[in-house]
C-alpha cells in the first residue's frame, strides 16, 4: 500500500498530487509565502462554508447535521494547521535572532 505525500490545497491539478499550479514558469515548487497565503485563503472558504451550513441548518434547509458538523471538523482541522506554522515561524525567527554572528 503506498501513501501519498501531503499536498497543500490549491496544488493538486489533473495531473496528480504534487503538480504544480499552471501558471508557473519553469514547473518549479511553490514559494513557501504563496503557500502560506493558499492555506490561509482555503481556511477563510471553508470558514465560509460552516457559516452557510449553520445558516442553513437554522433556517431548516440543511438535511444532515452530520454535514455541519464534518464541515466545521474540517475548518477547525484546516485552522489549527494555521496557528501551528504560524507558531513554527515564530519559533522560527526567535531562534535566527538568539544566534551570534
Amino acid at each position: 500500500m503506498a501513501v501519498n505525500p501531503v499536498t497543500p490545497p490549491g496544488l493538486i491539478t489533473s495531473t496528480g498530487a504534487g503538480a504544480t499550479r499552471p501558471d508557473q514558469a519553469g514547473g518549479g515548487s511553490l514559494p513557501f509565502a504563496d503557500m502560506v497565503k493558499d492555506l490561509i485563503q482555503d481556511t477563510s472558504r471553508q470558514q465560509g462554508v460552516v457559516d452557510q451550513s449553520l445558516e442553513q441548518l437554522v433556517s431548516g434547509e440543511a438535511d444532515s447535521i452530520h454535514d455541519v458538523v464534518l464541515a466545521a471538523s474540517r475548518a477547525d482541522l484546516a485552522f489549527r494547521l494555521v496557528v501551528e506554522i504560524r507558531n513554527r515561524l515564530i519559533s522560527s525567527y526567535q531562534e535566527i535572532m538568539r544566534m551570534q554572528v
